[in-house]
C-alpha cells in the first residue's frame, strides 16, 4: 500500500522520502543507493570539487541508477572567492538532470534559471516567509527545515511541530518536512501536519552506503537526542554539529568570550578542510560534523534499502492501524 503525495507524482519517485543534498556525505553511491530504494536521492555538486568533477558524478550517478535523482547547490557566503556557482549551475543543465535543489542565500535568480530549463526546483527554507518568497520565484516544492535539523537551521528556531502546520496553512506548493525525521512514526506525522514527504539528511548517514567511517556511525549509535551543539549562534551562523570534542571546545570559547567573539577565535576549529581530515582517520573528535537531533533515534546502521522498508512499512502501519483505530464510530442514540 504505496504512500502517494503530490511530491511521488511530481517526482515520479515512489516513496515519499528525499536525501536533502548534504556536504562531504552527498556522494553518487549514497544518492543512488536511496533512489534505488525508491526515494529521491540527492548529490551535493560543491563536494566534487570543481564543475569538471560535478560532471563527472553527475554522470556516474546516471551509471548506478535508473531511478529519479537530483542535484544540490548550495549557496553561501565565503571568506575568500566564491565556488563558481554559475559553472556548477550550467553543468547540472548540461548533464540534463531533471531535479535541483539549492539552498543558502536567495533563489531567486537559480529557479528562474533552473525552470526555465526545465528542471524542477526544490529550495530548502527554514522560514515560512523564506517559504512564500520560493512560491513567488517559482519553485516547485519546498523543503521546509525545522529547527532539529543539522547543519544551518537559521536564527528563529522555530520546530516542526509549529513549522510544517502553518506550512500546511499558507503555502499553495507541495513542501516537504526537514529536519528530525528517523523513524516511520515520524513520517505519519509529517504527513498528517500536511507535509506531502519528509526530507532526510543524518538517518541516511548511518546507513552502510555512507562513506562515514565506522567510528562517526558509532557515535551516532551511542548518542541520545541532546548530543548536538548550536555553534556559531553570535555570529548569527548557527550551525548544529555532533557534540565532540572539537564541538564542545568551540562552545566554550564562544561562550566565554561572549560579545569579543569572532570567526577567527574558531576558524581552525571549524574548518571543512579538518572535518574531512577527521574522516579520513577515521577520528570521530577530531574535526567538526554535522547531525540533527534525530541522533537519539539512531539505533542501527542499516542499508538504504533496510532502512527505506523500515520507515515505510512503519509509516503505514501507523497511518493504518494506530491512528484509524483511535476514530470510534459515533454512536446513533
Amino acid at each position: 500500500m504505496p504512500l502517494q503525495t503530490r511530491i511521488t507524482k511530481l517526482l515520479g519517485i515512489q516513496h515519499p522520502i528525499v536525501m536533502g543534498g548534504m556536504t562531504g556525505v552527498g556522494t553518487p553511491e549514497l544518492a543512488a543507493a536511496v533512489s534505488n530504494a525508491g526515494g529521491l536521492g540527492i548529490i551535493a555538486i560543491h563536494n566534487a570539487g570543481s564543475p569538471d568533477n560535478g560532471r563527472d558524478w553527475i554522470r556516474k550517478l546516471k551509471s548506478l541508477t535508473t531511478k529519479p535523482f537530483g542535484v544540490n547547490l548550495t549557496i553561501l557566503p565565503t571568506m575568500g572567492t566564491p565556488p563558481p556557482y554559475d559553472d556548477y549551475a550550467r553543468v547540472i543543465i548540461e548533464e540534463g538532470v531533471k531535479i535541483v535543489e539549492t539552498a543558502g542565500s536567495s533563489p531567486k535568480k537559480w529557479i528562474k534559471l533552473f525552470s526555465d530549463a526545465g528542471l524542477i526546483t526544490i529550495h530548502k527554507c527554514v522560514t515560512i516567509r523564506h517559504a512564500l518568497s520560493a512560491e513567488r520565484y517559482g519553485v516547485d516544492i519546498i523543503s521546509l527545515d525545522g529547527f532539529e535539523c543539522a547543519g544551518h537551521p537559521g536564527e528563529e528556531d522555530i520546530g516542526n511541530f509549529v513549522l510544517q502546520a502553518k506550512g500546511a496553512k499558507v503555502l499553495s506548493r507541495p513542501f516537504v518536512c526537514s529536519g528530525g525525521v528517523g523513524d516511520g512514526k515520524q513520517i505519519a506525522a509529517a504527513l498528517a501536519l500536511g507535509a506531502d514527504g519528509v526530507n532526510c539528511g543524518t538517518r541516511f548517514c548511518a546507513t552502510t552506503e555512507c562513506n562515514w567511517p565506522a567510528s562517526f556511525k558509532q557515535r551516532m549509535l551511542e548518542a541520545n537526542e541532546t548530543d548536538t551543539v548550536l555553534m556559531l549562534r553570535r555570529l548569527k551562523n548557527t550551525a548544529r554539529v555532533f557534540r565532540n570534542k572539537v564541538a564542545q571546545e568551540v562552545e566554550e570559547i564562544e561562550s566565554t568570550m561572549g560579545d569579543a567573539f569572532s570567526f577567527p577565535d574558531v576558524a581552525h576549529l571549524v574548518m571543512g578542510t579538518r572535518g574531512r581530515e577527521a574522516e579520513r582517520n577515521n577520528d570521530a573528535d577530531g574535526g567538526i560534523w554535522t547531525a540533527g537531533q534525530v541522533v537519539g533515534l539512531i539505533d542501527s546502521i542499516p542499508s538504504c534499502q533496510q532502512l527505506m522498508d523500515q520507515l515505510v512499512k512503519e509509516a503505514e502501519d501507523t497511518i493504518v492501524g494506530r491512528l484509524s483505530a483511535l476514530v470510534a464510530p459515533s454512536s446513533s442514540l
